[in-house]
């Protein structure tokens, strides 16, 4: 199987997205998504920007990898009524069967950046979205100090060295490689924009609890733990995560979670 599509359907992203659904939905109201538009969200989970953008935009398609994702979003699209937005499998990398100029305005909030090969993720956004179109693109940071980069990074040192080649989806959060990589696309430097936003995390329990779904549920976490449990270092890796997500909390309550993550909003003009 896919190495990517298999990390993403391992576990059950559904769970934490639930904590990002406040933040995705004020994202979508800024992007100026009317009923004219029709909109693509890549990586798009179950739905997170992807339900907010389909009660604004004509039609809205989302795509991810996972087939676990699909059909969750599937189901939320259908519980929420929403008869313009549909759900399909497919890779960030090759989008066969979405004919080139098909969207308005194509989103990949924390998805596309997982793919592989980023050059590839940058060529099939801007084939696919019409000339005069945007692309926006939400990425995690590498070495930011906030919640979602220090949980990576603290994962990374836990597993195993990544194969030879292998490009790390935290360099999609500097502005130089977002830069490079759709310029191989065509897109000149002044037609991309930057700026740092944030998305936060609302869980009604507990930080360590919330910590626990990751362990549960996050591909990436669940593999650090597997891995640290292979070198009796789970208790290590346990209270350093949890002393993080504690850490990170800003709730002022200690039943209750609320971690604001920094991330790095991208916007393409094709």
């Amino acid at each position: 199987m896919n190495p990517n599509k298999a990390l993403w359907e391992k576990g059950d992203f559904t769970r934490i997205a639930a904590s990002m659904r406040e933040s995705g939905a004020a994202l979508v109201e800024q992007l100026g998504i009317s009923k004219d538009h029709r909109v693509l969200d890549l990586g798009c989970g179950d739905g997170t920007t992807a339900l907010p953008a389909a009660k604004l935009a004509g039609s809205v398609l989302g795509v991810d990898i996972a087939s676990n994702l699909v059909a969750a979003g599937q189901r939320r699209a259908q519980e929420a009524g929403l008869q313009n937005l549909r759900f399909q499998e497919g890779d960030a990398i090759n989008l066969q069967g979405l004919p080139d100029k098909s969207f308005d305005i194509s989103i990949s909030c924390f998805g596309a950046m997982f793919a592989p090969d980023p050059f590839s993720v940058a060529k099939e956004l801007v084939r696919v979205t019409k000339p005069g179109g945007k692309i926006v693109m939400g990425n995690w940071i590498p070495g930011d100090p906030t919640l979602v980069a220090q949980l990576l990074k603290t994962s990374a040192a836990y597993t195993p060295p990544p194969p030879e080649g292998f490009i790390s989806p935290m360099t999609w959060g500097v502005e130089s490689n977002v830069t490079e990589r759709f310029g191989a696309a065509g897109i000149a430097p002044d037609k991309i924009t930057f700026l740092r936003d944030t998305f936060t995390f609302r869980y009604p329990g507990p930080p360590a609890e919330f910590l626990g779904l990751f362990h549960a549920y996050y591909g990436p976490t669940m593999n650090a733990f597997e891995a640290a449990a292979k070198n009796g270092k789970d208790a290590e890796l346990q209270r350093e995560l949890e002393q993080l997500f504690i850490s990170h909390n800003q709730s002022g309550r200690p039943d209750q979670t609320v971690i604001p993550a920094t991330f790095l909003r991208v916007t393409v003009t094709v």
